[in-house]
This record gives structure tokens, sequence and C-alpha cells, in this order.
């Protein structure tokens, strides 16, 4: 048998020098570190369509959207994530370049690998963010949008989006439509 190893476990801030540096990017829960494996095509063209009707819909209004390259910090969990796409309409109110906290909108593309996770463990801790509306769970291998947006009063509720359906996500002034069309938009499916 062999000889039990202890965990290391890192800071918050050990962990944000180390990403600085490092050539792999690394999510961070609790004091332990996940390197992030690449994308498939499939996961980068949705992503990059999601990015870019958020992103149009942003221009002059404040918010500003980010793709999977710009961390996520969840003080309550002592997390760190790179969601694949995050919407930020908070201006004034993020205090790091290498990181934001107050996301309007979060889009997560699964994938075979990542699904359980984004289902579970990511799901719980991002509605503990205050400021999140729009949680989006995106297939990558069919045509399949389950989104949670939290309502007036504070409650999650869950939906499909369905073919011919808009998702109008709505932070602020800040405005966008998302379909089915419009984030599959050259894939492939």
């Amino acid at each position: 048998m062999s000889a039990l190893k202890k965990l290391a476990y890192l800071t918050e801030n050990d962990y944000l020098q180390y990403e600085l540096s490092a050539s792999v990017k690394h999510e961070y829960v609790d004091g332990q570190i996940y390197a992030m494996a690449g994308a498939s095509e499939k996961h980068n063209l949705i992503t990059g369509n999601v990015f870019s009707v958020l992103r149009n819909a942003s221009r002059g209004k404040g918010c500003k959207v980010f793709s999977s390259d710009m961390k996520l910090r969840i003080p309550q969990t002592y997390a760190y994530y790179y969601p694949d796409v995050m919407l930020i309409c908070q201006s004034g109110k993020e205090d790091d370049e290498y990181y934001k906290h107050q996301p309007c909108l979060i889009a997560e593309v699964l994938s075979k690998n990542t699904q359980a996770t984004d289902k579970r463990e990511k799901l719980i801790n991002y509605q503990k963010i205050a400021s999140l509306r729009y949680y989006l769970m995106i297939d990558s291998t069919e045509k399949q949008v389950e989104y949670l947006q939290r309502d007036e009063s504070g409650v999650w509720q869950s939906a499909v989006l369905e073919s011919g359906e808009n998702l109008i996500v709505q932070c602020d002034d800040y405005q966008a439509i998302l379909t089915l069309d419009s984030i599959y938009e050259d894939v492939g499916l």
C-alpha cells in the first residue's frame, strides 16, 4: 500500500500569484487548484457566439463582457472559476483586473468532462452571488440550453430555451436577446 500524502493547501493570494505565471489555467476551490483542459471547436464557437451577442448589446451601456480568460471570485465559497462567458454591469465596483465578482450573467458551455461540475458545484456556488440574475448551461453536443433566472423577489426559476423563443437578458439599462440560432450559429449541430 502506498503512503498517504497530505494535500497542499494554497491561500487565495498564493493561487492568484501562481496563476499569473502558470502555463495552464487553474480553478481554485477552498485551497485546492484544478487544471483546466482545452476546449473543443464547438465549445469555442458557442462561447464566441454568446460573447458576440452580449458584447454587441453592451456598447454604450456601461457593461462589460468577458470570455474564458477572466476569473470569477466567489468570496463566500473561497472559489475562483473561469466562466465561459460573464456579463458585468456593476461599473466601478470591480476592483481587480484579474478577477471579477459581481456578474449579472454567467454562461457555461457543457462538455462531457465539465457538465457534472457545471450543473452541481458551480450552480450551487453561482447562486450565492447576489448580483447574478442569469445562469446558462449550454450543451456542446446538441442544441439544448438550460438556464436559471432570478426574479425580482430573488427566487430562482429554471427553463429550457426552445427553438423560436427569445431569452431576454436584462441587467439595469442593459438588454440583449439570445436565441438557439444565435447561440449555435455556425456550430454544425
